[in-house]
């Protein structure tokens, strides 16, 4: 299968209970498990969180065999962070086949229900969007894909969830993300949106009419990340020395070529194994709103 430039591989979450995150990712949500382990030194030190190694891990995909894997990181919950109130990446979102079947079931499985399934009325709407925190306070949206939108492509699910197909970046400074993104990895803006925004309203006591401009950043017309712009109340996340940002922590995306990317690695690109990597080179930068990005080489 080819993997295209800028295609979102994963997003790392962190969790203070691996075996409790597992019963809602693979239990509940119905993603395959495919590697349980723990973090190998060099990897945790091409993050530059060398405090996360041998901390437990496990990853899982989608049924659907999507190339999109989901990993989750067992570390302690750091009492200061707030889901949706600090910069760096601030959800992942996911395409599913049935929304209407999720609000049943996910919190029992340890999800907690922060937006439920609602059909936009008066407008043609592109998904019906839901979105729930995890045990680690990582933000997942579970949308249902209905329509694609002007200049860009969204994914229809072919597993009752799927791939990962817009990560969330939370920036002190909207353009200047999208340009790191544009003019370090190669990838271009897309279209500008401004609207109020109830994740963050309601995150910030802001009145519900409150507008947030944010900003899609894409390849063709794959989208990839939107950049939000964030209150001037929010704050850098708050994170143990040395481990990773806890919540959404890290996102993974694909690269034609690494040594065309104009960043400042962590620690030098390597070919890694197993799930994910695939015997691909990879490599890991901070991006300017301070969020981890994993880039993995794909070739052209």
């Amino acid at each position: 299968m080819r993997i295209a430039h800028g295609t979102i591989l994963g997003g790392l979450s962190t969790v203070p209970d691996l075996e409790r995150a597992l019963r809602g990712y693979r239990d509940c949500l119905g993603l395959e498990q495919l590697e349980q382990g723990e973090i190998p030194v060099d990897l945790a030190a091409s993050w530059g969180c060398g405090g996360n190694a041998g901390s437990p891990y496990a990853i899982l995909r989608p049924t659907s065999g999507e190339p999109c894997w989901f990993r989750l990181v067992e570390q302690p919950d750091h009492q200061e962070f707030q889901p949706t109130r600090s910069y760096g990446w601030a959800a992942f979102e996911c395409t599913v086949e049935d929304v209407w079947h999720w609000p049943e079931l996910v919190e029992d499985a340890g999800f907690k229900i922060v937006g439920p399934p609602k059909k936009l009325e008066n407008i043609e709407p592109a998904f019906i969007p839901m979105q729930v925190l995890g045990i680690g306070q990582e933000m997942v949206y579970l949308n249902q894909v209905l329509n694609d939108m002007p200049g860009t492509d969204l994914p229809r699910a072919s597993s009752a969830v799927d791939r990962i197909f817009i990560v969330v970046l939370a920036t002190p400074d909207r353009e200047t993300s999208v340009a790191w993104y544009r003019d370090r990895i190669g990838l271009t803006r897309g279209t500008d949106y401004t609207l109020p925004y109830s994740m963050i309203n309601n995150a910030f006591g802001l009145p519900a009419d409150k507008q947030t401009t944010i900003t899609m950043v894409q390849h063709e017309r794959m989208p990839i990340v939107e950049v939000d712009d964030y209150p001037a109340a929010a704050t850098e996340r708050p994170r143990h020395e040395g481990m990773l940002p806890p919540g959404n922590a890290l996102v993974s995306l694909a690269v034609g070529d690494l040594d065309a990317c104009n960043v400042d690695w962590i620690a030098p690109p390597t070919s890694r194994s197993g799930a994910l990597y695939e015997g691909r080179r990879s490599a890991t930068a901070t991006g300017a709103g301070g969020e981890l990005v994993e880039l993995v080489e794909v070739g052209p």
